[in-house]
């Protein structure tokens, strides 16, 4: 198969297809075998995106009332742990009611195998104690076979099992233990391919999550960005980090999603390097996006400056000397000794939390109550919204309720 490339970031990407499409490619191609007796090597398959695909057919192994084979997960250009993985389908013949067509049409019986995890939590899109197969998969699966029985002429019940044997061991790498999915890996995608270095798959992981979160009665919802804030959590105030949702760069996603969800609460608990620039109104703190780190730091400078303009004409001077070390800083722990050494440290951060305090509350339109705490290694925590350290012993006492 010839992939088609995306631009992103200055750079041409492969396009590659999710497990789902694997799922339903081996699916469809054991049955084929299956009903035909013959084997096959290659199987055409249409994703949900409308993009046909012809996919490799591997490990075929045939008996007299089943067939099971593979097709082998390619993630293109995306970092997917999953890429080169085997997603294998056993299609076999539980009953063969030989009718006319119209009287009765094939039943499909669907089991998640080994590698296959198992949900365990409500909120996710599957019940608890289903196989963790998402919607779409499962849709394509049972179209995949129902379209193979319909050329073969078949009417009877065809149970389908879907397992991925490392799928065990990979899923310690993703956020399904987090997620209440356990067992192994979860059957994915929406439009059967994969776009490099997608921004939807981790947006819908931390939705999932919150999901979770929520069914568990929680009310207070504790985000971290990254690794930075789940220790900084763990560390100096004593709240298990994987109590919190990993939020990533996507703050503005998030807390969409928290009033979408109806959280009345919402911590955020990040570094400086990240947090500083929601005083700009960034939302998304990917480099990438935007680097307003300096900027902030300088408006906040600027606005302490304007305050001495009547009242201290020579303080203002000094402040305003200040603008090109805070422009030749490279990161944030730069910038605040430079406003450490001339005694101005918490008076440029009581004013970036002002100005992050409001863009979070024009954000969420005053649907959900947010605070934010932000540190750093250097420095520690470095500034609070009114209302953070309240909401930190709110997200302890639910979840010290829950384990009641």
């Amino acid at each position: 198969m010839e992939k088609q490339t995306v631009i992103k970031g200055q750079k041409e990407l492969k396009r590659g297809y999710t497990t789902g499409t694997c799922a339903a490619a081996a699916a469809r191609a054991a049955a084929i075998m299956l009903f035909s007796g013959e084997e096959i090597r290659e199987v055409r398959i249409t994703a949900p995106a409308g993009e046909t695909l012809l996919l490799e057919v591997e490990e075929i192994v045939r008996h007299s009332d089943a067939v099971s084979c593979a097709v082998r997960k390619d993630a293109g250009d995306d970092p997917d742990i999953t890429h080169g993985m085997l997603v294998f389908a056993e299609v076999k013949k539980e009953s063969d009611k030989r009718q006319e067509p119209d009287s009765e049409t094939v039943r499909i019986v669907l089991e998640g195998g080994e590698g296959i995890g198992r949900v365990t939590k409500p909120g996710l899109e599957q019940p608890v104690g289903a196989p963790a197969i998402n919607k779409v998969p499962r849709k394509m699966i049972t179209e995949a076979l129902r379209q193979a029985a319909g050329e073969a002429g078949f009417c009877g019940t065809l149970k389908v099992t879907i397992s991925a044997p490392e799928g065990e061991a990979l899923a310690k790498k993703t956020f399904n233990p987090r997620l209440g999915i356990v067992g192994g890996l979860s059957i994915l995608g929406t439009t059967g391919i994969v776009e490099p270095m997608s921004e939807q798959a981790l947006t819908e992981t931390i939705l999932l999550e919150m999901k979770v979160q929520k069914q568990e009665g929680i009310q207070t919802l504790c985000l971290v960005p990254g690794n930075y804030g789940s220790d900084f959590l763990k560390d100096e105030l004593s709240f298990s980090p994987d109590r919190a949702v990993k939020c990533s760069n996507y703050v503005g996603e998030a807390l969409d999603m928290a009033v979408v969800l109806g959280f009345p609460r919402v911590l955020l608990v990040g570094h400086i390097g990240k947090f500083a620039k929601l005083a700009a109104g960034v939302m998304n703190t990917h480099s990438r996006i935007a680097d307003a780190r300096a900027e902030v730091f300088l408006a906040a400078l600027s606005h302490l400056a304007a305050g001495a303009l009547k009242e201290d004409p020579g303080r203002m001077e000094k402040l305003i000397g200040l603008v090109p070390e805070i422009e030749e800083s490279v990161t944030t722990d730069e910038m605040l000794a430079v406003l450490t050494r001339a005694g101005i440290r918490e008076a440029v951060m009581s004013r970036i939390m002002e100005r992050i305090s409001w863009y979070l509350n024009q954000r969420t339109r005053g649907e959900v109550q947010v605070e934010l705490l932000t540190f750093s290694k250097e420095w520690g925590i470095l500034g609070k919204t009114e209302g953070a350290m309240e909401l930190l012993e709110q997200i302890k006492e639910e979840r010290k309720g829950q384990k009641e």
